[in-house]
Parts: structure tokens; C-alpha cells; sequence
């Protein structure tokens, strides 16, 4: 059985952060009743393709957004701007272990569903309230979505080429970061109030916003900034207090070199046959890479143009220097590493047969992650549910 087999969560959220939190709960065990609106339910179902062939090969219209978020879970369909879907929705709260929602703010409390009106009945419930900036501040009532996170809250700033480069220019993140972590923070938060419920019976409200998620999770660049008094810039695929930490060109393609410490750089250096590189007195520690790295990267990508990828990366394996390919999400799948971990995997889907889905990489000596449920189909669960 999973770690939270008889938790029980009402899931009121959409799109993303919400989602991936509760898919998580769902993996780790938990009971999880995701309620969508009538005739539409989720925006993300809409948002395809590519779309969940079935065993025709026809699509579905099940988005693979829909389907990368939802794994675990039961659809119940509630009209909640009627009086009787509010009620059943009500029932529903009374009867679980966590709500979480991701309304606008004091938008659940039109229908009966705030916490101060579930709280008095139920004050062992634990709520968790997701929103682009938090229950309170200026900015408590704009809606907030991944992207412009991501770049209010200073990601994109640091992401991108250098100015001065062709194609300089702040970039946002391949995923939907901001969302993700989110929905992380907002998981993580969840189950320390569970256990804190487990000493006191009392449940309690969490708000989080997606904007303090996004600045705490700055992290070194963010204390980089508070530390030294200047706003990080770009550096590409360069890490800012590390070098040599980045891509190069290699004579067939990229690959990614991650020198973390002395040790590695002199080895590094001896097999790229660099050695003057690591008697140099400006290249001896990091801190001196680091004020000279235009210099030191420009010899090295030098030399890592004469050879191909498999070629240095066979080399620099073998010397435990950090060094990786730059790999396509189709490669990435292809690793052999993330073959053996089996990190791909297939649930039954009353639709398409057989649905792909990514597995948790959590893996607990003794406890079982769950994957039980493919993604729902819309309302599949209603009538199973409401009974």
C-alpha cells in the first residue's frame, strides 16, 4: 500500500499546479476526486494535440497535457454554481482528509466552500488554496499563470543568452517551472500538515502563491543577488559561479561539461590534453575560473571541437569528469539508465487501450508508489463517487 492509503483529497483544481500536486498525493496512495465542470471539465483537455489515439489509431481527444498531470484520480462532474452540485460538493469536503483548490481569490466561498464555512464542521481539514500571488497583498485578486511567473519573478532574467550575442534575449523555461513547483511546494505542504494533524487532530489553511514559489525557489541565484548586491544576468547554458560549467560544440554535435570541483578540472584537463590549463595560476581554483572564464572557455571549446560527442564522452566518463549528451526528449526516453529505472510506463485506458505515462521517480524501500488509474475520462468516476 502507498504511504497515504486512506487520505482522502478533494481535488478542485485545473491546468496545472493544482494537478501536479494531487497527482503526486494520488501516487503516493491517496484518494483522490477531482471535480470538473459539466460538458468541459478540465481547460487542459482541451489543450492538444497531440491527442490519445485509440486502439484505431483515431484520436481521442484526450490531450497528452491532460493525460501528463491526472494519472491516479477519479472525475466527478458537479455543477458547482447550482445549489445541489454546491451541496455535493460540500459533502464531499466534509467527508475528506484535504481540499485544494486554485480559484480566484474568495472564489470557492460563493458556493459554500470557503475554509471559514468548511472549517467549523470539519476542523480537521486540511485546505490548501493555490493562487498566482497569495491570499493577500496588491495583487491577491490578478490571475496568474506560468509564464508571466516566470518572468515577474525574475526567471527569465537569467535565462537566455548574454546580451551581445546573436539570439540574446530573456527566454522562459521549456516546461511550465513556475506551475510545477507549485504544485511541489503546494504537495510538500500538504503532507506536513498531515502529520502535524497527527499530534494536534486540527487541520489547518495553506496559501500558496505561485510568485513566492517562483522566489524561493531562486535559490543560489536569488542569494547571489542578496549576498553580492547585483542583479544576476544570462550566461547561456554557463552556470554563474561555476566554470567550466556548460555546452560545447563538439566536431558532431554538443555535449554538456559539469566541472564542479578542482579534482575534476585537472582531470578534465589531462585528457583533453590541456595540461598547461591546469598549472595556469589564473585557472588553479574556481573562483579564478570564474573571473576568467571567457578566456578559459574559449581554449577549451577549441579543443573539444576536434573530437566527436561519443568520442570525449567516453574519455571523460572514464575519468569521472561530469559530462553528458545534450539529448532530444526522444533520446532523453532512450537513455539506456532511464530504460533500466523503467521512468516509461503504460496504464489501461478505456479509450485508447493502452495510455503512456511517466512513472514517479520516488521509490521508497517499502512502501508501493500506486498506479492504479490511468488519467479519467470526463465525469468517469460520478456516479461511483456521489453513491
Amino acid at each position: 500500500m502507498g504511504p497515504l492509503a486512506g487520505v482522502r483529497v478533494l481535488d478542485l483544481t485545473r491546468v496545472l499546479a493544482g494537478p501536479w500536486a494531487t497527482q503526486l498525493l494520488a501516487d503516493f496512495g491517496a484518494d483522490v476526486v477531482k471535480i470538473e465542470e459539466p460538458g468541459r471539465g478540465d481547460d487542459t483537455r482541451q489543450w492538444g494535440p497531440p491527442w490519445l489515439a485509440d486502439r484505431a489509431g483515431r484520436a481521442t481527444g484526450e490531450s497528452a497535457y491532460y493525460l501528463s498531470t491526472n494519472r491516479g484520480k477519479r472525475s466527478v462532474t458537479l455543477d458547482l454554481a447550482h445549489p445541489q452540485g454546491a451541496r455535493l460538493a460540500r459533502a464531499l469536503a466534509l467527508g475528506s482528509d484535504v481540499l485544494i483548490e486554485n480559484f480566484k481569490v474568495g472564489g470557492l466561498a460563493r458556493f459554500g466552500l470557503g475554509y471559514a464555512q468548511l472549517a467549523p464542521a470539519h476542523p480537521a481539514l486540511i485546505y490548501c488554496a493555490i493562487s498566482g500571488f497569495g491570499q493577500d497583498g496588491p495583487e491577491a485578486a490578478r490571475p496568474g499563470y506560468d509564464a508571466m511567473i516566470q518572468a515577474m519573478g525574475g526567471l527569465m532574467s537569467i535565462t537566455g543568452l548574454p546580451d551581445g550575442e546573436p539570439g540574446a534575449g530573456p527566454l522562459k523555461v521549456g516546461v511550465a517551472v513556475a506551475d510545477l513547483m507549485a504544485g511541489m511546494y503546494a504537495a510538500t505542504a500538504i503532507l506536513g500538515a498531515l502529520y502535524e494533524r497527527t499530534h494536534s487532530g486540527q487541520g489547518q489553511y495553506i496559501d500558496l502563491a505561485l510568485l513566492d514559489t517562483q522566489i524561493a525557489w531562486l535559490a543560489n541565484q536569488g542569494m547571489n543577488y542578496l549576498v553580492g548586491g547585483s542583479a544576476p544576468t544570462r550566461h547561456g547554458s554557463a552556470h554563474p559561479n561555476i566554470a567550466p560549467y556548460q555546452a560545447f560544440a563538439t566536431a558532431d554535435g554538443h555535449l554538456m561539461l559539469a566541472v564542479g570541483n578542482d579534482r575534476q578540472f585537472s582531470s578534465f584537463c589531462r585528457v583533453a590534453g590541456l595540461e598547461e590549463l591546469a598549472d595556469d595560476a589564473r585557472f588553479r581554483d574556481n573562483a579564478g575560473r570564474v573571473r576568467h572564464r571567457g578566456e578559459l572557455a574559449a581554449r577549451i571549446a577549441r579543443a573539444l571541437a576536434a573530437r566527436p560527442t561519443a568520442a570525449w564522452l567516453e574519455v571523460l566518463n572514464a575519468a569521472q569528469v561530469p559530462a553528458g549528451p545534450i539529448n532530444d526528449i526522444a533520446a532523453a526516453f532512450a537513455e539506456p539508465q532511464v530504460r533500466h529505472r523503467g521512468l516509461a510506463m503504460e496504464l489501461p485506458h478505456p479509450l485508447g487501450g493502452r495510455v503512456p505515462s511517466v512513472r514517479n521517480p520516488v521509490r521508497y524501500s517499502r512502501s508501493a508508489l500506486e498506479y492504479q488509474r490511468a488519467p479519467p475520462t470526463l465525469g468517469a468516476h460520478t456516479a461511483e463517487v456521489l453513491a
